[in-house]
């Protein structure tokens, strides 16, 4: 199988989606991040010193999604149609869920993953003072439809 993000050269470019069909596409991406079940509670109970940090760890995980192009160089830049973060806690954990949605030529999986990312990050800036061996783990593709591709699903 060829790489379709390198020229017959062997040099990166961003592939040619001209003649692909205009479909409705989703994905839906987590992260999980892990910490003492202390600070866990201190962020769903709103109790940080920063503020609510699930209400910022969404707005930054949308704001993420609509700069993907911008952080993932040969991602082409689309309009998305909806862009979702949830954010769901379990014992010491929290899950990190971002559905993406868009009608276009090209996938949202990298804005699905890229809005779970930085909505897990943010989570670990707002409370790194409460617990600095947080860990983020498993940031994953879950499933996505759409697209010349199909779908799929873990």
């Amino acid at each position: 199988m060829a790489l379709t993000h390198l020229n017959q050269r062997g040099e990166a470019h961003i592939v040619d989606i001209a003649d692909k069909a205009v479909t409705r596409r989703r994905a839906v991406a987590t992260a999980r991040l892990d910490a003492q079940p202390e600070t866990i509670a201190l962020i769903v109970g709103g109790e940080l010193k920063k503020g609510d940090a699930l209400a910022v760890a969404r707005i930054a995980g949308i704001m993420a999604a609509k700069k993907t192009a911008e952080l993932i160089p040969l991602c082409h830049p689309i309009g998305l149609s909806r862009v979702e973060v949830e954010i769901a806690a379990n014992g010491a954990t929290l899950l990190v869920t971002a559905t993406a949605e868009t009608t276009a030529q090209t996938g949202v999986e990298m804005e699905a993953m890229t809005a779970a990312s930085v909505a897990a990050l943010t989570l670990y800036d707002m409370a790194k003072s409460h617990d600095r061996a947080m860990r983020i783990l498993a940031v994953q593709l879950e499933e996505k439809s759409g697209g010349k591709s199909g779908d799929f699903r873990r």
